[in-house]
């Protein structure tokens, strides 16, 4: 039983990344899912996600392009006030400029940096580097 979908998919792209594989399939696919594979898509982490239907379900095909050298979901889902992304920064990305991190705010799914210009809080989902 899976307790975290995106936790399984995320870790799934950081294994085949290390191994150097160019492709992932898999069978988790859901619209949080797909969101945050859309935000990594759209930051040059990995290439245009697709879905394949067999007949019985839906899978999601992920390219990867071999830029991700980490990538995590955040447990506990911390709370992030709009002024204290610097403390999460320092403590899951390795410099400054260096990677993302996907919040979860009011206007839904969004980076880190996104989410400072709009001046929002939210909660934090996973970050890639």
């Amino acid at each position: 039983m899976l307790n975290d979908p995106l936790a399984n998919v995320l870790s799934m792209i950081g294994h085949h990344e290390q191994l150097g594989r160019k492709e992932i399939k898999t069978p988790h696919n859901s619209v949080f899912i797909r969101s945050v594979l859309r935000i990594l898509q759209e930051n040059g982490y990995v290439g245009e996600v697709t879905e394949i239907d067999d007949g019985k379900s839906k899978w999601i095909s992920i390219p990867l392009i071999g830029s991700i050298n980490k990538i995590n979901v955040i447990k506990p889902r911390f709370s992030v006030k709009r002024d204290d992304y610097e403390k999460f920064e320092k403590s899951f990305l390795p410099a400054k400029a260096l990677g993302i991190i996907v919040v979860s705010t009011s206007k839904g799914l969004m980076t880190h940096t996104q989410a400072k210009q709009d001046n929002l809080g939210g909660k934090l989902i996973c970050y890639c580097y």
